[in-house]
């Protein structure tokens, strides 16, 4: 049998590759630790599993639900981004509901990009970011995101031929998986290079609420550790709220930028998402969208209203939870010789490998689990310039974190 050729791009997935190596682990007896996804372990806000479970009772939930259905939800989350941002969104033509941030990024270079157009995207990034334009029939310059570029791209390193059959860059920050935080004054550069290149901009932003306040970490910064931290015009780093691409581009000229609740609100089972941004490539996604599915049940978006539009204290409390967490993992890998900075952000750890697996992430992470029931995600595959890395979800407590460390402490040893 004989499929398209589409799918050769997709032979290797990260998360699907790992999952096999954990299962092989628990069938030979191992207590498995899985750092390797990151899936929130905090529970959802009793609030919003209650609208859900009330929606359960009214039989007008339980049909197909079309893009007019959605209004209630599609405002709220314009009021939600209206309030956190302070710039305007037009509910009807702005916003458009997905089943997951991750179907939006997925499905729009279905909208963008013809066969052989190019996609400018991180390298480190996220596996879906890639998938959609392989689907679509694109091909892909990867933008290297390294250290001593505060894991920023330059873009003036983009080949002149390469820019020219350029449609479209996916950004995403903060950033899965290096953790770093990009300044406003990047994206306005970001917004202006799109501007005169004919390019949609795509901010993927599902970290926006994950942001440390590192004033009452555990762990001094050291000069080392700061690497994500001292970059020009992001002296305000320290503010617990990363920016908007639209704070960049609030006429929405050129933009769209992807929300999930399934961070802020623990919801990732539920499957909720929205983009919001300019009129015409909501449309556009939209007219993909309507081939694919309707929506999600009307219950799930009536606990995502609930979750927008009720008390916000559960996301500080979550944010306290994760930066706990990395300060106690962090520490507890420096001891034992690993050189990792203070991630600002995000659910996870991203730590250079030690001298022994730093040529292959794919087999450390792949014996690491095997030896010891410790899994994590192979930096390299974020991308090529994610070789030599691993990358450390934070989804377990404190006390299951050190006893991760301790594993590890033996496997090097």
């Amino acid at each position: 049998m004989k499929f398209a050729d589409r799918l050769q791009p997709l032979q290797f997935n990260v998360f699907a590759d790992m999952d096999w190596a954990k299962s092989l682990a628990r069938i030979a007896g191992k207590n498995v630790i899985d750092l390797s996804l990151g899936s929130s372990d905090l529970p959802t806000a009793a609030h919003i599993t209650e609208a859900i479970a009330l929606s359960l009772s009214d039989s007008s939930t339980h049909g197909y639900l079309l893009f007019n259905g959605t209004k209630s939800f599609r405002e709220a989350a314009a009021t939600w981004y209206q309030q956190k941002f302070g710039i305007s969104v037009n509910p009807e033509t702005e916003v458009l509901p997905l089943i997951g941030s991750q179907e939006g990024t997925a499905h729009l270079p279905l909208a963008i990009l013809n066969p052989g157009d190019f996609a400018l995207l991180l390298d480190p990034g996220y596996p879906s970011h890639a998938g959609g334009v392989y689907l679509a029939g694109g091909q892909i310059y990867p933008m290297p995101l390294l250290v001593e570029n505060q894991f920023l791209p330059v873009f003036d390193d983009i080949p002149k031929p390469v820019l020219a059959q350029s449609k479209m860059m996916v950004l995403s920050y903060p950033h899965n998986p290096t953790t770093a935080i990009a300044p406003l004054a990047f994206f306005e550069k970001a917004v202006a290079f799109c501007l005169e290149n004919g390019l949609v901009l795509v901010h993927d932003f599902p970290y926006v609420d994950l942001v440390f306040d590192d004033r009452n970490s555990s762990i001094e910064a050291e000069p080392k550790q700061q690497a994500y931290q001292d970059i020009p015009g992001n002296e305000e780093y320290r503010k617990v709220m990363a920016p908007s691409i639209f704070q960049a581009d609030p006429d929405k000229s050129v933009s769209i930028e992807f929300f999930t609740l399934s961070k802020s609100y623990n919801m990732g089972g539920f499957r909720v998402g929205y983009a919001i941004g300019n009129a015409q490539i909501i449309e556009a996604l939209r007219q993909v969208k309507a081939t694919v599915d309707f929506n999600q049940y009307q219950g799930i978006l009536n606990g995502a209203i609930a979750a927008l539009t009720g008390p916000q204290d559960t996301i500080k409390t979550s944010v306290e939870t994760f930066r706990q967490r990395r300060d106690t993992f962090v520490h507890a890998l420096q001891d034992i010789g690993w050189e990792v900075p203070l991630p600002p952000a995000t659910m996870y750890v991203w730590a250079k490998l030690p001298k022994q697996g730093a040529l292959d992430s794919v087999k450390f992470c792949t014996e690491l689990v095997e030896s010891t029931g410790v899994a994590a995600s192979p930096g390299a595959g974020f991308g090529k310039s994610g070789e030599g890395y691993v990358r450390f979800a934070l989804v377990e407590s404190p006390e299951i974190l050190a006893e991760a460390v301790r594993r590890i402490a033996e496997f090097q040893s």
